[in-house]
């Protein structure tokens, strides 16, 4: 398993030659599991990540650098509805009650 800051300096054509051959390592590491050659499970999951870190790079836009980490989401809260609808509300619920039998 590789860093994406690996990945960084590498230009287009060689992160594409680079997938390429990491598509060709996970098909590879099938068979062996199918054949039961192979034992180290841990493997597809670092060739999958390194596969997803370079399609990253490749899909990102030229000269634009990804955030270390997402900013955190602002909650906005509801505006506050005013007495009078709730009031209003509550008389409809307590007329249908007394509709219904209650």
């Amino acid at each position: 398993m590789t860093n994406i800051s690996e990945y960084r300096g590498k230009s287009n054509d060689e992160l594409k030659e680079l997938a390429l051959s990491l598509k060709k390592e996970l098909f590879n590491l099938r068979f062996q599991v199918a054949s039961g050659e192979h034992t180290n499970s841990a493997r597809f999951r670092d060739v999958r990540r390194d596969v997803a870190r370079v399609k990253t790079l490749i899909n990102e836009p030229a000269g634009q650098v990804a955030p270390a980490k997402k900013a955190a989401k602002v909650k906005v809260a509801k505006e506050a509805k005013p007495a009078a609808e709730k009031a209003v509300k509550a008389k409809k619920t307590t007329t249908k009650k007394k509709e219904s039998g209650e």
